[in-house]
């Protein structure tokens, strides 16, 4: 049966459904990681986080747990200009990161020295960074500078929005040392070390890049699992989650994966109103029933759902990351 799964995300502002239109979609108040029975679905709020006013714009901050990482009992997470540790056991932080060039973080992980890798997707970039807040590394995600377009006289924790980013690395990972970064408006995922080396996907928009058993499993926001291999960089299997379900569903905002065995879990987010209509297009033709923010698990080998369990009346409206705790 397994331990609970863990959930991060974050609790929405204020509902709106997609008639508001013009409206920001990215209103969130406290970064929120729950508690799944993965049989029942049952789900508490085991972490309920707000980000200090120091760290985040004057008005209306989006406060929420981005993507994360667990690892070597220890569990990663970031909020939108923090990077935060807890022991993966107590829940107790055993390091905190905030340095004034954060802004919109997406992830972080340990890197194979111990230091945080980020992707700091607001400035386009990716940085590594030591537990004490040293900069070791900062890389471009596109062929520029890293510092063309900002400065490093800004506090960017203090804007509340870069956007429109070009790349919008969104998640990072290891194949074997070499760190890579999914870059989102690019749809590919490239070697930090080398970016000849790259990962084309050329779906719609990517997320995650979980590395597992020589494959690194990402999604598409309109719900597929792409599955690439680590030796070859050449993608080898595509699963549409959304042809699992009844046709007249509508999954969501696919992101957030965990691999156990031939099982997947997925999260998915409740679409909302957002002024960037273009990341959204794939879902606008033709409503259907919403499942509402959820995960779900899925049998890869029969391609097969498994389970679907809802998060909204847990206080969770967005679903960023997927862990299992007792793997750590």
């Amino acid at each position: 049966m397994g331990a609970p799964l863990y959930v991060a995300g974050g609790r929405q502002r204020e509902l709106r459904s997609l008639a508001a239109g013009l409206q920001d979609w990215y209103e969130y108040d406290q970064a929120v990681l729950l508690s799944v029975d993965r049989v029942t679905g049952a789900a508490s709020r085991i972490i309920e986080y707000v980000s200090p006013p120091e760290v985040c714009p004057a008005e209306d901050p989006a406060i929420l747990f981005k993507s994360g990482t667990l690892s070597d009992g220890h569990l990663y997470l970031c909020t939108q200009t923090e990077a935060i540790v807890l022991d993966a056991t107590t829940l107790a932080q055993t390091a905190y990161v905030s340095l004034p060039l954060f802004n919109d973080v997406h992830h972080v992980r340990p890197t194979p020295a111990g230091n945080l890798l980020i992707a700091n997707t607001g400035l386009d970039m990716v940085l590594e960074v030591t537990l004490a807040g040293d900069v070791v590394h900062e890389w471009n995600v596109t062929d520029q500078d890293p510092w063309d377009r900002f400065s490093r006289e800004t506090d960017y924790r203090r804007i509340k929005s870069t956007k429109p980013h070009l790349a919008h690395p969104n998640h990072v990972f290891y194949i074997g040392d070499e760190p890579w970064a999914t870059r989102f408006e690019f749809r590919d995922a490239i070697s930090l070390a080398d970016p000849s080396r790259r990962i084309e996907i050329g779906l719609e928009r990517l997320h995650d890049g979980l590395v597992q058993a020589g494959h690194v499993y990402f999604t598409t926001v309109d719900g597929k699992v792409v599955i690439a291999d680590t030796t070859t960089l050449q993608v080898v299997d595509v699963v549409d989650l959304a042809t699992l379900h009844p046709p007249d569903t509508r999954l969501g905002w696919c992101r957030g994966i965990l691999i156990d065995g031939t099982t997947l879990w997925a999260g998915f987010s409740r679409i909302r109103p957002t002024k960037f209509r273009e990341n959204v297009g794939w879902v606008i033709h033709g409503f259907r029933r919403d499942a509402g923010t959820h995960i779900a698990a899925y049998d890869l080998s029969r391609r097969t759902v498994l389970q679907e369990f809802p998060l909204e009346s847990a206080g969770l409206s967005a679903v960023f990351s997927i862990f299992d705790p007792g793997a750590s």
